[in-house]
């Protein structure tokens, strides 16, 4: 029974194709009919007349036939919308200036919101490209002692999960992969030096992904033990580029930081780690079971979960791992497991994908709700323009209201041209979120996660298709419900005629939301500005950045052994930039300010406070700097004195500290002067002999971290009397003018390549690109939210203006009347000005209510400014009455040109 229905309907439905050709057809069959029975007639002796007569008696009329066999030929339903499409295009074809400013300001909200979904899609809801990427969970420990929620891994603990979970199907660790920026390594020994991006892993991590090889295979076990082969994988790009997608690549030697690597595999097509850029190298991490200690917490690790297997469980079982592992090893020589216990440990495994998304999803739901809020400016803006075109057909739809059309009938006309003003406003704002996804992806923040995913694919296009179908019922929806029947009737087109009172309020209510609207786009664009202004106000600890130069080398141990000969290259290095034309001074660090990665927290020891290994220390910054550091970055000295090279080469045990742990722990910075700290309790004292100005390591935004500088070559640093710690990772930072210039790094290159010809250079930037990173995703939200504020303001103020400029044209002849009674221009003029500042105080004073909820939204994304800043809504609120009353100005003034006896004699 089925299948005959289905069959039905797809022959009616196919019908409909040809209906014309099948109508002509049973015409002509009805006809012949009609003649036999009149031919039957006739030779019953009937007259012409009544022979035909009772012929069409017989067949029940040839009309009603018709209409019943079209009826039951095709789908009334569609063949009414079909009816009614072509109908309304043919309307908005006679009317192409109202339909081109449909369509566009349609467009506009569309494609803004299109284009801010596809960044959201792509960013928040797209799974990770991994397999059963539901199963990943990222790895971290609360320290509830120091109130550190992100506490890495430690070694220790990755052995015990990964020998005793029960709910763990793997684990893997990486070294800095969480951060977004990985580790770097020099390629030697054929062709020119590279420094490329690696992957530092243990063997379990890129089988716990769920990803295959493209060729040859991942480490195994034997790969990761201590002593092993060296090896290496590629990644797909860099075989391809190297090594021209040579497939006997495996088994052949790669030179990697002077030390030859076997290479047993390459990466898949594609293949990125989480949201790091793509690695050209995937080296072994090699960790040492039985040089293992408890307190390592440097690692970043990944895990999947068991099936069925819940998060809260997971914890649990880390929970019961964590005790296991304070048991199962030891600390390091000269510490005391009290140290741990006062950290208050707690396992803390999140979604893997909320740890790539990091806390940007606030700023890209704040984006989107913003670019929403212009789409339904856009559709109340042309709510009103279709009421106020409807009010021109009121006469025609009268005579349709009076020749039998329903008020559903009416309304599903309306609604016709409504849904084709959508399509069309969905066509075209796809192909600007096109074009603007290009320019958002440009612009975007370097710290935006999963840029590379960001596009339009299926889900966009599903999104555009839905917000533009409620988007045409939304604006489509107002002329119908109003000129669907009630209360038309035939009139004439002219005299004394006025639009009613409920029609003119519902124009005026849809003013109020676009103003309303468009105040809460500005204030939050304004917040933004504010929060751009207080943190370009902010001291960085550092000056003119846009003058310092910086670029990386790395001279790693199978390069050069000894530390101290690590010293005398890099400061020959220094010598030979400071004698490039233009350096003013030349600085070594560990890494530069704002860049987020090479400086890290860790305890420290002071002397005359918490020596006693069975305390908690205070945790602070460390950072490794050579003389010159901070003059060339500008940062003060605020008592004391720097480190000078003859301190390096004889590995005086000095340190330096910032001002605020100066403060912290003696008071005042001149009493940390002479004080002595160390980072062990096995590690030598270092005597403080300097005290800097604070340094916002991590970005303008964040307060600048407690430091402690040390020397870039110290003895005795981490505890053991036989080693001693020589920066091999280096960020070279140069004050010049010429910062910037290639002509400026030419000659950098030559000064360091006369040192060492085999080093290449990475991280070339000056410190003002850093600088700006730092602010990019305050001004990323700002720029966004300025140009959906902006868009909000020119459509609702469009909107304002047409509702005035139609209420004059409407009110003519009351304006003849008063001027001929004897109002004077200026009495009309604020007449009509007044009745536009109502609408827009009414809109202000709404937009205010909504400013004061929907901005405490934004609270996170502020900076020196509270998210109800007095300030900013005074001066928005005061701009956009200023721009409302010079959009009621225009049709006031017209109104102003009247002339009495043309108005009285036109009525």
């Amino acid at each position: 029974m089925h299948i005959r229905q289905l069959r039905g309907w797809l022959v009616r439905f196919f019908g409909m194709f040809h209906r014309k050709r099948r109508e002509r057809e049973f015409a002509e069959e009805l006809e012949s009919h009609l003649a036999f029975h009149i031919e039957d007639n006739l030779r019953a002796g009937m007259s012409p007349e009544e022979a035909r007569r009772l012929a069409l008696v017989k067949l029940g009329g040839v009309t009603l036939t018709q209409e019943l066999h079209r009826e039951q030929g095709g789908l009334p339903m569609l063949e009414t919308l079909w009816q009614d499409l072509r109908f309304g295009l043919r309307m908005l074809r006679r009317n192409p200036g109202f339909s081109l400013i449909a369509i566009l300001t349609l467009a506009l909200g569309i494609g803004a919101t299109t284009a801010i979904f596809s960044v959201v899609e792509g960013v928040l809801l797209k799974p990770l490209p991994y397999r059963q990427p539901q199963e990943l969970v990222t790895i971290k420990f609360n320290a509830q002692g120091q109130g550190n929620k992100d506490l890495p891994v430690s070694a220790s603990a990755y052995f015990i999960f990964r020998e005793q979970s029960n709910t763990l199907q793997g684990i893997g660790l990486c070294v800095r992969g969480m951060s977004g920026v990985g580790e770097t390594v020099n390629v030697t020994g054929s062709s020119e030096p590279e420094n490329v991006p690696a992957l530092r892993v243990t063997d379990g991590l890129l089988p716990v992904l769920g990803i295959t090889p493209w060729l040859g295979r991942f480490f195994t076990r034997e790969d990761d033990a201590p002593g092993s082969a060296e090896t290496v994988i590629l990644a797909y790009g860099y075989w391809n580029s190297r090594f021209s997608g040579d497939r006997s690549v495996l088994g052949k030697t790669l030179e990697v930081d002077g030390t030859p690597r076997t290479i047993i595999g390459v990466l898949p097509e594609g293949f990125r780690f989480l949201d790091q850029s793509p690695p050209s190298l995937v080296l072994p991490r090699k960790l040492d079971r039985g040089k293992t200690y408890l307190g390592d917490n440097v690692y970043d690790g990944v895990a999947r979960l068991k099936p069925g297997v819940t998060l809260q469980q997971a914890n649990a079982d880390a929970a019961r791992l964590l005790s296991i592992e304070l048991k199962s090893f030891s600390m390091p020589a000269g510490l005391s497991l009290k140290l741990l216990e006062d950290m208050k440990l707690a396992p803390r495994l999140l979604p893997l994908k909320q740890q790539v998304v990091g806390d940007v999803e606030k700023v890209l739901w704040v984006l989107l709700g913003g670019i929403s809020l212009v789409l339904a400016c856009a559709c109340a803006n042309l709510a009103n323009l279709l009421l106020v075109r409807a009010e021109s057909r009121r006469q025609e739809l009268a005579i349709r209201a009076a020749l039998g059309a329903s008020r559903s009938r009416i309304a599903a006309q309306l609604l016709s041209e409504s849904l084709l003003l959508a399509v069309g406003g969905g066509l075209l704002g796809l192909g600007l979120a096109y074009g603007a996804l290009r320019i958002l992806v440009g612009l975007a923040p370097p710290g935006l996660p999963r840029l590379h995913e960001i596009g339009i694919d299926g889900g966009v296009l599903l999104f555009t298709f839905v917000a533009s179908l409620v988007g045409g019922l939304l604006f489509g929806s107002v002329p119908a419900f109003k000129y669907a029947g009630a209360g038309l009737g035939l009139r004439e087109g002219g005299r004394g005629m006025s639009e009613s009172r409920e029609r003119q309020r519902t124009r005026n209510v849809l003013v109020i939301v676009q103003v309303a609207l468009a105040l809460v786009l500005l204030v939050s664009s304004g917040l933004m500005i504010r929060t751009f202004r207080a943190l370009t106000n902010v001291n960085p600890g550092f000056v003119a950045p846009s003058e310092v130069q910086t670029f990386g080398i790395a001279l790693r141990e199978a390069q050069v052994k000894e530390p101290e000969r690590v010293l005398r290259l890099e400061e020959e290095m220094l010598h030979k930039i400071e004698a490039i034309p233009g350096v003013s001074s030349v600085g070594l660090s560990g890494t530069v300010p704002m860049r987020r990665v090479g400086g890290f927290n860790s305890q420290v020891f002071a002397r005359d406070r918490a020596s006693s290994t069975s305390e908690l220390p205070r945790r602070c910054r460390f950072q490794f700097v050579s003389p010159g550091f901070f003059k060339t970055l500008g940062t003060p000295l605020v008592a004391g004195r720097d480190f000078t090279w003859s301190d390096l080469n004889n590995m005086v045990p000095v340190a330096i500290v910032s001002d605020n742990f100066a403060r912290a722990n003696w008071g005042d910075p001149a009493n940390a002067l002479g004080q002595q700290i160390r980072q062990t309790p096995q590690s030598d004292w270092l005597e403080i002999v300097g005290v800097v100005g604070d340094v916002r390591q991590d970005g303008v935004e964040k307060e600048a971290p407690a430091s402690v500088y040390w020397p870039i070559l110290v003895a005795n640093i981490g505890g053991s009397a036989v080693f001693d710690f020589a920066l091999r990772s280096a960020a070279f930072t140069i004050r010049s003018p010429r910062a910037g210039s290639e002509s400026l790094m030419n000659e950098v290159r030559q000064a360091v390549w006369s040192v060492s010809p085999q080093l290449p250079l990475a991280e070339v930037h000056t410190l003002n690109d850093y600088y700006m990173k730092s602010m990019a995703r305050t001004s990323f939200t700002l720029v966004m939210l300025a140009v959906a504020g902006s868009m909000a303001l020119f459509i609702g103020l469009v909107g304002l203006y047409g509702v005035i400029a139609y209420s004059v044209s409407q009110r003519r002849r009351e304006f003849g009347i008063r001027m001929a009674l004897g109002a004077g221009k200026r009495e009309i003029l604020k007449l009509v000005i007044s009745q536009g500042i109502k609408l827009a105080l009414l809109g202000v004073a709404c937009g205010l209510a909504g400013a004061f909820t929907l901005t405490r939204l934004m609270s996170g994304l502020l900076f020196g400014v509270s998210a109800t800043d007095p300030l900013t809504l005074v001066v928005i609120t005061i701009s956009l009455l200023v721009v409302a009353l010079l959009a009621c100005w225009i049709p006031a003034h017209r109104a102003t040109k009247v002339d009495p006896m043309i108005a009285l004699r036109h009525e």
